[in-house]
């Protein structure tokens, strides 16, 4: 006869079966009967402390080949080298500097996480004189100061240019802009940020696209991985997980291993439209109720043909410009009405879509006109 299973083995029964519900829970329903596309926690969130900082700095180019500031008009350049003359024990007090071969530029860098002395970082130069190119050119030793106005980092080296500039009396070629350049690896840092991982109390994450949906399940995932009451949703940016056991003292591993975990992010439904350039991108959940659309294509063209009107020989009169204008409307025959929606996919959204045969410069006053009635069910976002 079996026996009856105990209360240990009831138990470790009940532990499985939460767990697995958890995990479902997690994972959500898939979509449509495909597969659920998972993303890391490593790439939705960024954890607080584990930054970066900026860095800037003001500093000279020498070695150009007569691409320069002119010192006439970029004063600050001629203060500048004058200082540096003298802090080398030259004295140029009073003289008239006409050099060609130097530009005053900003320098700008980003520290990284938990930087070391001696790191090795690269910087970005530009331009802020009236400099044609920077192509050929050396940094002169420039401390890049942080937003404290401590200095963290020196940066010094030959800029790296990847574009160029030539021309003559008539004719310039320009590729790309010269004013720019970078130094890989042209800084080194000299000071340490002051902060220790290891004494924190909690780790907090920030969700790169705030949701809340999205911060549940991480929160679900992480107490899956290390138990009920880790970690808790502040906001829908905001997830913290409570640091004890064994990652007391090893919060590094503890990030590590939660970087390493699986959710389905979640995001609410948005039709994104750029203006300037006509891209338009539409997300998957973006959902269109049952609508007729058609669009007329109206084209006013206005054309200016002035005549010059000649007095006869001899005469007295004068010569004048009659003016001639010619309108013309065209409005696109043969469009017929498109139905679009009723809680169809993302496909047959395009699909639908471009069966009206518009360009996207007309595409976006047609999404403009569904979301006026009431038949887009996203967020339209004109940026």
């Amino acid at each position: 006869m079996p026996r009856f299973p105990t209360d240990v083995t009831w138990a470790a029964i009940r532990a499985v079966v939460a767990g697995a519900l958890a995990l479902l829970a997690v994972l959500g329903p898939p979509a449509g009967g495909t597969a659920v596309a998972q993303t890391r926690v490593k790439d939705l969130v960024t954890f607080d402390g584990v930054r970066r900082n900026q860095l800037v700095g003001y500093g000279l180019v020498v070695g150009l080949n007569g691409t320069g500031d002119r010192l006439i008009n970029a004063p600050f350049t001629e203060q500048s080298l004058k200082g540096m003359m003298e802090r080398l024990g030259i004295n140029t007090r009073g003289e008239t500097l006409r050099t060609r071969n130097v530009a005053a530029v900003m320098v700008t860098a980003s520290l990284p996480p938990f930087p070391r002395q001696g790191t090795a970082v690269d910087v970005a130069v530009s331009a802020l004189g009236d400099a044609t190119s920077l192509l050929g050119g050396t940094l002169v030793v420039t401390p890049l100061l942080g937003a404290d106005g401590e200095a963290y980092a020196v940066a010094q080296g030959p800029l790296s240019v990847g574009s160029f500039s030539a021309g003559g009396a008539a004719a310039t070629v320009t590729k790309g802009v010269p004013t720019t350049a970078r130094i890989a690896n042209g800084a080194i840092v000299e000071r340490e940020l002051k902060f220790a991982l290891n004494d924190i109390g909690a780790v907090r994450m920030a969700l790169r696209n705030p949701d809340f949906t999205t911060a549940n399940r991480i929160a679900d995932a992480v107490n899956g991985r290390l138990g009920a009451g880790n970690a808790r949703v502040v906001d829908l940016t905001t997830v913290d997980v409570r640091i004890g056991g064994a990652y007391t003292g090893n919060v590094s591993r503890l990030i590590g291993e939660i970087e390493q975990l699986h959710v389905r992010p979640d995001a609410i439904a948005r039709v994104v439209v750029d203006e300037r350039s006509g891209t338009i991108v539409i997300g998957d959940d973006v959902r269109v109720s049952r609508v007729a659309i058609t669009q007329g294509n109206l084209t006013v063209r206005v054309v200016e043909t002035p005549q010059v009107s000649q007095p006869q020989p001899f005469s007295n009169g004068q010569t004048v410009v009659v003016p001639r204008t010619d309108i013309q409307v065209q409005e696109g025959n043969g469009r017929q009405f498109v139905t679009v929606g009723g809680n169809v996919s993302l496909q047959q959204l395009v699909n639908g879509l471009n069966a009206l045969g518009v360009g996207p410069r007309d595409m976006v006053a047609i999404l403009q006109a569904i979301k006026a009635a009431g038949a887009l069910h996203a967020d339209l976002e004109i940026i």
